[in-house]
């Protein structure tokens, strides 16, 4: 071999060497992004989801509330006709407490659940159906305070049903329900 050879060879060597290492390189930063890449669907999926499951979640809470806050109202009103007909027995008390348990169980659970333009007209709902029953329980234990009908209960009673319509709105709305 003669010492001019010896450049040649160490160039050779050098660009060979340099080769492996863009082709390793290469490939690890290709793998790098691939990685990358994945991780970013996963997180996509996994918001994908968490949106979805929050979505089915607040479904089922408005529509067991629009259905409880209905069956109060109800109740409410089967009530007032039963102290006009015949009087309370503990079975007409019964059925209005657990229609009463009912709606608070799923007011306690949109609390938490639904946003802030569900939540205002629920709470309308709530403060209404709450001072219907206050009332129709004072009507029935014969201590109603000043200007406290059945007249005036009954009329309260209707007046629940505007702002169950404008809380049924609310939660379409939020639902994108058109």
């Amino acid at each position: 071999m003669e010492s001019g050879d010896a450049p040649v060879e160490i160039g050779s060597m050098v660009i060979a060497v340099a080769g492996v290492a863009g082709t390793l390189g290469g490939a690890l930063l290709t793998q790098r992004g691939a990685e990358r890449t994945k991780r970013r669907e996963i997180e996509l999926v996994r918001a994908h989801d968490e949106k979805r499951e929050n979505r089915t979640l607040r479904r089922t809470c408005y529509a067991d509330l629009n259905r409880d806050a209905r069956q109060f109202t109800t109740a409410l009103n089967r009530h007032l006709h039963t102290m006009r007909e015949r009087g309370v027995e503990d079975a007409d008390r019964g059925a209005l407490d657990a229609a009463k348990d009912a709606f608070r169980d799923r007011y306690s659970e949109a609390q938490m659940i639904a946003p802030d333009p569900v939540l205002a007209p629920a709470t309308v709902v709530h403060h209404a159906l709450t001072a219907v029953y206050g009332q129709v329980k004072r009507l029935e234990r014969g201590t109603p305070e000043a200007g406290e009908s059945m007249e005036s209960a009954v009329e309260a009673q209707q007046g629940i049903w505007d702002p169950l319509r404008e809380m049924r709105a609310a939660m379409r709305a939020d639902l994108g329900v058109g």
